[in-house]
């Protein structure tokens, strides 16, 4: 037996990171089994669906390592409306399903306001197909569901809790229920990996595959991926969009090793590891059960360590986006031209160590390429005090001396600049900082002034010098 998986989102909205850990968890899978990975997109819900949200999962998955051509599809769930629809007439005809005219009022005026779930009123009126009639499942009476997870064991449902459910609307429409059921049969999925939440419909989908003489895929309900205050995370309140990350300079290799971390650890301890190491220690029936937290903080430090760890080259060629401009990413507030590569590459195993995601590259770096420091105002007035200006004056002095334009220089003279005022090299070269860069924090300031050069450096700061007059 081939093994088959598959992941299916909605193209409903931006790509959701807990979905990207699902189609890794999937892709992983497939890879050790020397099986297939099926995409399917679950575009039915024609009123929510966009061309553009099918573009940005493929995208997505791109990016994450799952590129287009490498796995079976993408399907369409809408391709397989005549599918579904047959299999819900052979239900009916089959017994297994009836129709009910019930509507929901009728349903809470039988059942009251504490009651859940519909009562089985119209399983023996025999009613015929009709307008408005909802096609429903004739849940078994007796007995129990067993549903075989690779996570979770043997959850076990009791048919008498499962109301008799609906697997086709009164239009005719196959519920998702349904659907979902049906094309898993139609692409031989063997196994089912998916997010906690769908474990609830699990018992009624493995009951429709016994119905329609299928033997159910294997399941596994990897955890669900909640917030610091331990709730599930909501598009609507919690930053979940995998692009987001991307386009902020998240890296693809911190992003999917930190996202295999949400419920499953690699041997030893420890948690940055090689994708090859990923790929051949991960095992579904080692996935904690447990709600996986995501931790944008320790994400960032993740990225932040996988960023200090590329080679000088490949950092480079990772900031130019940022740098640049592209299609998703802002272009920075200087023009091409103002661009210097090479003063990028001499600053840029400086500021390598300091970022922790790709698009603070540019506020890091902007003092280079704009004919004048874009000024932080607040910085300016902690910086800009009494004694400023005179510090200024002799810093300017003392620059124009130097022979040797260089940060070993600069660095010795400011100190004995700020030392004649009574001042430690901190509070010496904070004013000078904040003339030259705009910033009180940035890239260590003698090698930045050393690239920025002495006719750039000495204007700024006599430019600084005359605002504070």
């Amino acid at each position: 037996m081939t093994v088959r998986v598959r992941f299916a989102p909605s193209p409903t909205g931006m790509f959701h990171v807990g979905g990207a850990r699902s189609a890794l968890q999937n892709w992983i899978f497939a890879k050790q089994q020397g099986g297939v990975f099926v995409l399917r997109i679950e575009d039915t819900d024609a009123a929510r669906n966009r061309p553009e949200w099918t573009e940005g999962i493929l995208s997505a998955l791109d990016w994450i390592g799952i590129a287009r051509g490498s796995y079976e599809g993408p399907y369409f769930q809408s391709s397989y409306a005549g599918e579904h629809r047959a299999a819900a007439q052979r239900l009916y005809e089959g017994g297994r399903a009836y129709y009910c005219d019930c509507t929901r009022e009728d349903v809470q005026a039988r059942t009251g306001p504490q009651q859940r779930g519909y009562d089985g009123f119209c399983r023996d009126r025999g009613l015929e197909p009709g307008e408005g009639r909802a096609l429903r499942f004739r849940t078994p009476d007796e007995g129990e569901t067993v549903v075989v997870d690779l996570v979770r064991g043997e959850p076990t449902f009791e048919n008498k809790l499962i109301e008799d459910f609906v697997i086709a609307r009164g239009d005719g429409s196959p519920v998702f229920l349904l659907a979902n059921v049906v094309d898993d049969m139609s692409m031989g999925i063997t196994h089912v990996i998916r997010a906690e939440e769908h474990l609830p419909n699990t018992p009624k989908q493995q009951l429709l595959w016994d119905a329609l003489g299928v033997k159910p895929p294997i399941w596994a309900h990897v955890p669900v991926v909640v917030n610091e205050k331990r709730q599930k995370l909501s598009k609507r309140r919690d930053k979940v969009a995998l692009e987001a990350y991307r386009d902020e300079g998240y890296l693809a290799d911190a992003m999917r090793n930190y996202l295999m971390l949400l419920g499953w650890a690699p041997s030893g301890d420890r948690e940055i590891v090689p994708w090859s190491v990923i790929e051949e220690e991960f095992r579904l029936d080692e996935v904690n059960p447990s709600p996986a937290f995501f931790d944008e903080k320790k994400l960032r430090a993740f990225n932040g360590d996988y960023i200090r760890a590329l080679p000088m080259e490949d950092f480079v060629e990772a900031c130019r986006p940022w740098l640049t401009g592209t299609e998703t990413i802002a272009p920075p507030p200087w023009q091409p031209d103002e661009f210097d590569p090479a003063a990028f590459a001499a600053v840029a195993p400086l500021a390598q160590t300091r970022i922790a995601v790709l698009s603070e590259i540019v506020p890091n770096v902007d003092f280079l390429f704009l004919a004048d420091p874009l000024i932080d105002e607040a910085a300016w007035a902690k910086a800009m005090k009494e004694g400023a200006a005179d510090l200024l004056d002799a810093a300017i002095v003392a620059f124009e001396a130097l022979e040797s334009w260089d940060a070993e220089s600069l660095k010795a003279t400011l100190e004995a600049v700020g030392a004649e005022r009574g001042l430690k090299l901190g509070k010496a070269q904070a004013p000078v900082r904040v003339a030259v860069t705009g910033r009180t924090v940035g890239l260590p300031l003698f090698e930045s002034l050393e690239v920025l050069g002495r006719d750039r450096t000495l204007t700024r700061l006599r430019a600084a010098r005359v605002r504070l007059v």
